[in-house]
């Protein structure tokens, strides 16, 4: 405990004088002595303290405008997290995502930022990523208006309600009035590609109730609606034969958007059993977009499971 209390101490007095350097608009000599420090802390295993040191100063270059050093030090969190193997915990996500929200929304350090953070907060593995971290970042995104990117990460996350809160804005300020449909059909079959049942219950659920250009259902003036509405009860029940009536008898909504077909084959494999088209593995346009959704190593998994496996495809 004294030794920790020492330790804060020493951090607090070194801070106080980084932060005097900065404040004089001494921002290049700061830099160099918190990578200094950093190293130091480092090599003495002093894990907590470099951790504390760099995310403080990262801010306070935020605050100064000083983009570049801001962004060095944030990276540097990062390193103190993946040499210490820290647990995933909710306050070092909330961290990592402010550090986000404070970077210059295009720069190439952001980009490489998130990347890294999402890795490591799933021990490294190469998987998709923390959902939590994955919400958090949707949620600064939707702030910024980059609803596309805010919308890839919410898919990810597993906050359904949030995500139709995003689209409802997305759709109103920049859709089409005759496309409010296409907007929740689109994240309901990729949450469903992606084995999420519950969020794209929950996104569609939400999105049909908050949208003011939607009348009240089920059922719905618009046919596409009503589809996603009975698919989701069937995915529910699991007969085959639901499905596929279903998808028959709905082929003119189906049709206004070239990947829906595409999407309900894969829906098809992993809630009615339907076998693969004969590669187990996607090509082309839908392979690329289930990709990016899953990350580039889980299309594999997938093809080995279905050489192995008759059984449904699983994409987790």
């Amino acid at each position: 405990m004294c030794s920790s209390a020492r330790n804060r101490g020493g951090v607090q007095r070194v801070e106080g004088k980084l932060r005097a350097s900065v404040e004089k608009g001494d921002y290049y000599e700061a830099h160099q002595m918190y990578r200094t420090l950093f190293f130091r802390y480092m090599s003495q295993a002093k894990h907590a303290e470099a951790k504390e040191l760099m995310y403080n100063g990262a801010l306070l270059f935020f605050s100064y405008n000083q983009q570049n050093s801001a962004a060095d030090l944030s990276m540097l969190v990062l390193e103190v997290l993946e040499k210490s193997e820290s647990k995933v915990e909710d306050d070092i996500l909330e961290q990592l995502a402010k550090l986000f929200s404070q970077m210059d929304q295009n720069s190439p350090e952001r980009v490489a930022f998130v990347s890294r953070a999402l890795k490591w907060s799933t021990g490294g593995s190469g998987k998709l990523g923390h959902p939590k971290l994955h919400q958090l970042l949707a949620i600064t995104l939707w702030k910024e208006q980059n609803y596309s990117e805010s919308r890839y990460h919410f898919l990810h996350s597993s906050d359904g309600e949030g995500c139709a809160l995003m689209l409802v804005e997305y759709s109103a300020s920049r859709g089409f009035r005759s496309e409010v449909d296409m907007f929740v059909a689109q994240a309901v079959l990729q949450f469903l590609c992606l084995k999420n049942k519950n969020s794209a219950s929950v996104v569609f659920s939400t999105y049909t109730e908050k949208h003011p250009s939607i009348e009240k259902g089920p059922p719905f003036v618009q046919p596409l609606l009503n589809f996603i509405w009975f698919l989701l009860l069937a995915v529910d029940g699991g007969k085959l034969t639901v499905f596929t009536v279903l998808c028959e008898q709905y082929q003119p909504s189906l049709k206004r958007d070239p990947m829906y077909n595409d999407y309900l084959d894969r829906i098809g494999q992993l809630f009615f059993g339907v076998p693969p088209k004969q590669s187990p593995s996607y090509g082309g346009l839908l392979g690329n977009l289930l990709n990016s959704l899953m990350g580039s190593g889980e299309e594999d998994d997938v093809a080995e499971e279905a050489q192995e496996d008759s059984s449904p495809i699983e994409l987790d």
